[in-house]
């Protein structure tokens, strides 16, 4: 009966497509949790996960000799999801916080990049983040970018990610959205769209780091060690460049 009681447990686990056991049970996995559908930063290129954050993550994995499992999460329950521990590591750009700092346990920053407001090509009523005030904006619900536009006085609709954010945008039931100058330089270069612009920069400049539970400080240590080694061998200077012409490590 037990091995009957066993058997339907793993069947169940198979087709829900749930680990059995978490990275905590064989250290020589990373289990890193990622969206999957933020260019250029997380992404899928003919059915395989790329992008600048998923390459420093492994680049990271190798320096600790781990091999790296990604775990695809929509990023409004990414951070649920490394509280429940399906993964030990966001690697997502998360953007450095006070909010985050208290609560998880955070690396050194690997990207530094600018806040811009993208509008309709033709809007001229946005020039500034003061002028958001009134405005309603798309945002994920949990991101940094969401506080930033509430905090400029814009009512929130919440999105899944940037993509749909342009695509309420441009059906005009939105008047904004904000973004990384870098997400959204990767979006207007791919798809060509003339439809939207940026209308403002918020004058902001944001750090992006990966994100672990706060009890799990051992982690971050060794990852701020990985990345110090790979900031100091070019790796992170060469990654920048791979896909943004720049170096974004800084």
């Amino acid at each position: 009966m037990r091995k009957f009681i066993a058997a339907a447990v793993l069947a169940v686990v198979a087709a829900t497509g749930l680990s059995a056991c978490s990275s905590a049970s064989d250290p020589n996995v990373l289990k890193v949790g990622t969206e999957g559908t933020y260019a250029p930063f997380s992404y899928q290129e003919g059915g395989t996960l790329t992008g600048y954050d998923v390459e420093v993550a492994r680049a990271v994995g190798e320096k600790l000799g781990k091999r790296v499992e990604f775990v695809q999460t929509p990023w409004d329950s990414i951070f649920a999801g490394l509280e429940s521990e399906r993964f030990d590591l966001v690697a997502n750009q998360v953007t450095v916080n006070p909010e985050r700092t208290a609560k998880y346990a955070l690396s050194q920053p690997y990207t530094t990049s600018e806040g811009v407001i993208v509008t309709k090509a033709d809007n001229a009523t946005i020039t500034s983040l003061a002028s958001l005030a009134g405005k309603t904006t798309a945002q994920s619900a949990t991101s940094n970018w969401s506080k930033v536009a509430a905090d400029a006085g814009a009512k929130v609709e919440a999105v899944e990610g940037f993509v749909q954010a342009v695509q309420l945008l441009k059906a005009g039931r939105v008047d904004a959205t904000v973004n990384d100058t870098l997400a959204v330089g990767e979006y207007t270069k791919k798809t060509g769209d003339t439809g939207i612009k940026i209308a403002a920069r918020t004058g902001e400049t944001s750090e992006q780091a990966f994100a672990a539970r706060k009890d799990d400080t051992a982690l971050i240590t060794d990852v701020d060690k990985a990345l110090a080694e790979l900031r100091a061998d070019g790796t992170l200077a060469r990654l920048s460049e791979k896909y943004f012409g720049i170096d974004v490590s800084k």
